[in-house]
């Protein structure tokens, strides 16, 4: 079954929610929605759900214009951020409600609920009731009541939100291994990028309710359309830093300059943004043909394993994403280099000119 958005727009109160949405989900595809707060990521979701209708535009499931058909009357399940469970049923009633409430015989519920239930680690759990639970076994008692009802379309809204990142890590692997053995269309929300590489699949990158950019995950992440689609697409946000190419070189804004033909072949002559993603900025130099640019500390981040740099000069403000624990104050001086061969080009409008050689180019 396939699910298409046909110039949707969603206009509540005079506020534009969502415009001009045009997306198509193939049978059988995972799909992330990628954006931040209020990028319309919900309101979406509820339109494809039939909570919502558009104030313009057509939802065609298998072809069918569904566009003022209730969610009664879709076969469309949803999991939330919170962990919304019957508190006075079981684990195993919770999840056979939906089944129930479709007047399915009593044998294939058992069956199926405990066929869910065995997918998501809680078979143990199916006589316990939610206030029993975890939040991570809550929030599996949710998603099984989303899943056994093999609908057609399941959607996902942060449904992770509130759990550690262990228990998140574990939760994508097993989504991951759920959805392989079905064929409907998952559609997942979340504000993180990094969230997105890890599910895999397509993704729509979303901004104040308008669609950047859709299609394979990875192809997304590394060929960004334009310039908003690449700094929703990476967290922290791309550095851009603004150059000009005349004839042979390539100045940037700190006044460094480089030969334009090793990096940059075939763009014009004229003012560009160049991007940088943080985790291409380091400490030491790796080539000749390195850019190096005298920063200095406004914040060092340790998280872990990595080291988040917050830096600036008089051109601009830069972040960094490095490997290992390392130790700075505020304002200490501090050297980052970056190769321009990794750097993305966007022109003055914002669409990308260039792409880095090892990406495949423009």
């Amino acid at each position: 079954m396939s699910l298409i958005l046909e110039n949707i727009d969603r206009v509540v109160g005079g506020e534009t929610h969502i415009a001009d949405m045009n997306l198509s989900l193939e049978p059988g595809s995972f799909n992330v929605l990628l954006g931040r707060t209020l990028a319309g990521k919900t309101t979406l979701m509820r339109l494809m759900a039939g909570l919502d209708t558009p104030t313009r535009g057509r939802v065609l499931m298998d072809g069918e214009d569904v566009t003022g058909r209730s969610v009664r009357h879709r076969n469309v399940s949803m999991v939330y951020q919170q962990f919304i469970n019957y508190p006075s049923l079981t684990v195993y009633d919770n999840i056979a409600s939906p089944l129930k409430l479709a007047k399915v015989g009593r044998a294939e519920i058992d069956r199926r609920v405990r066929h869910i239930a065995e997918m998501l680690h809680i078979e143990h759990l199916l006589d316990r009731q939610p206030l029993e639970l975890s939040g991570g076994q809550q929030q599996r008692t949710a998603m099984g009541r989303a899943l056994v009802k093999d609908a057609d379309v399941v959607l996902f809204d942060e449904p992770l939100v509130n759990l550690d990142y262990k228990l998140r890590e574990e939760f994508r692997e097993e989504l991951r291994a759920v959805f392989s053995e079905r064929n409907c269309i998952a559609v997942y929300a979340t504000t993180e990028p990094a969230e997105a590489l890890a599910l895999g699949g397509n993704t729509a990158v979303l901004h104040e309710g308008r669609l950047l950019q859709y299609g394979p995950t990875e192809e997304v992440y590394h060929r960004p359309r334009d310039i908003l689609s690449a700094e929703m697409f990476s967290e922290p946000p791309i550095n851009i830093i603004d150059g000009v190419i005349e004839g042979a070189s390539v100045s940037f804004a700190d006044g460094h300059r480089l030969p334009a033909a090793a990096s940059f072949g075939g763009l014009a002559a004229g003012a560009y943004r160049f991007g940088v993603r943080a985790s291409h900025l380091s400490l030491e130099r790796v080539s000749e043909h390195d850019v190096a640019m005298e920063m200095i500390v406004d914040l060092a981040e340790i998280s872990g394993s990595e080291t988040f740099l917050h830096v600036r000069n008089d051109h601009l403000s830069m972040t960094a994403h490095l490997t290992g624990v390392h130790h700075f104050e505020v304002d200490d001086p501090v050297t980052l280099y970056f190769s321009a061969q990794r750097a993305y080009a966007f022109d003055s409008q914002g669409a990308v000119r260039h792409i880095p050689a090892h990406l495949g180019g423009v």
